[in-house]
């Protein structure tokens, strides 16, 4: 009997296992949010000029239901010309796989200022560009419109539906590394940097296109790069520098905006912009009143990622404000950054270091600029390349 009793629990034990075993919720109780939601707080960069099943970018649209991805003409650490853009034919045939491939209407951004920074380059096909500052030096509306509006109807025509651009930084310092050197600035006058941006926005909107302005509050006056390091402007930067925000925020409605990994004791004694909450909740949000989506600029940046580490870098940008958590892959290349960052997010949520109500109130601002800004670029990529239509 005793046999009888102890085999009787022996089975009853193994059959309790297997149920949990087989329970698929088993793995998913500790998720406070689902980590496909949490998806849509990360965008990344990648390798290669056609998705494949083969591709870890494919397992992060169709599993990880990320925000987006990130589109580069080269390689920065390969130097391959040809990382994601070789013509508008092939991006075409790009970007309608990653739409196809994922399971909501996917971001498919590009930096396309004009000028030396261009990933849709004449070379490869694409329509000419020319820098901010031409435009700003031109100071003609005309002609920013125009350059504008045939880049917006390229942008339609291969694709791409956001684009990162355009600069608000105030070029207070010409000898600017990363801003004025690379004439990424329309003007040190404030004002004709918001005239000539607006002018920009405005033939994106009539596309339907997203522009994202940046770098918040301002990179204009940075005497070194935030890619290679730390860079503090405490003592160069001045409000002014904010008067592109203020201006454009009164008389169009900004869909979003991307940060600086700059730091400014003006403004935040203890962390740079991006894990600012006195940056981005405080002046951003609450003082010039923006309520869109909020961009990172490259977490992968070295003012980030050397200084603060990859877990509390995604905490404090989270706590501070940031929406969207950029990942580019082309300044150190982390196949599985997407499933790292939602996992540590994850693991921020269970330990209380982020609120879910943080978490919610981002997801919330990603799914109303894809409901009314993304979903329809993405649906009338479908049509236009419906065979039928």
């Amino acid at each position: 009997m005793i046999r009888i009793i102890a085999v009787l629990l022996w089975l009853a034990a193994f059959s309790f296992l297997g149920c949990a075993q087989e329970n698929p919720k088993a793995d998913h109780e500790d998720e406070i949010i689902p980590a496909e939601r949490l998806g849509q707080l990360i965008l990344v960069g990648f390798r290669g000029t056609e998705l494949t099943e083969d591709s870890p970018v494919y397992e992060d649209l169709t599993e990880r239901n990320i925000a987006g991805v990130v589109l580069f003409d080269r390689d920065v650490i390969t130097g391959n010309r040809s990382r994601n853009i070789e013509d508008p034919s092939q991006l075409m045939q790009l970007t309608n796989d990653i739409i196809a491939s994922a399971p909501t209407s996917p971001i498919i951004a590009v930096d396309q200022e004009g000028g030396l920074v261009s990933r849709l380059k004449e070379s490869k096909g694409f329509p000419e560009s020319v820098s901010a500052e031409y435009l700003g030096n031109l100071d003609n509306e005309d002609s920013t419109r125009h350059y504008a509006r045939i880049m917006a109807q390229e942008f339609m025509v291969v694709g791409t539906n956001t684009n990162f651009a355009p600069v608000l930084d105030v070029n207070t310092n010409p000898d600017n590394p990363v801003i004025g050197k690379l004439e990424r600035s329309y003007s040190s006058n404030p004002i004709k940097v918001a005239e000539h941006a607006g002018y920009t926005i405005d033939e994106y909107s009539k596309e339907g296109m997203l522009s994202v302005l940046k770098h918040f509050p301002g990179h204009g006056s940075s005497t070194t790069d935030s890619h290679l390091g730390f860079t503090d402007v405490t003592d160069t930067w001045s409000k002014e520098e904010l008067i592109p925000y203020r201006e454009l925020f009164a008389q169009d409605t900004i869909r979003a905006v991307m940060t600086a990994h700059i730091f400014n004791a003006k403004i935040d004694s203890v962390w740079p912009a991006t894990l600012s909450d006195k940056t981005i909740n405080g002046l951003l949000r609450d003082s010039l009143g923006f309520e869109g989506v909020v961009f990172s600029d490259d977490m992968q940046m070295d003012a980030i990622r050397e200084e603060y580490g990859l877990e509390t870098a995604i905490q404090q940008a989270l706590n501070a404000g940031v929406d969207i958590l950029i990942f580019g892959n082309n300044l150190v290349y982390e196949e599985d950054i997407a499933e790292r960052a939602i996992g540590i997010i994850q693991k921020l949520l269970r330990e209380g270091k982020v609120e879910k109500e943080t978490v919610e109130k981002a997801l919330a601002r990603v799914d109303a600029l894809k409901e009314e800004v993304i979903a329809p670029l993405c649906s009338c990529m479908d049509f236009l390349n419906d065979p039928e239509n």
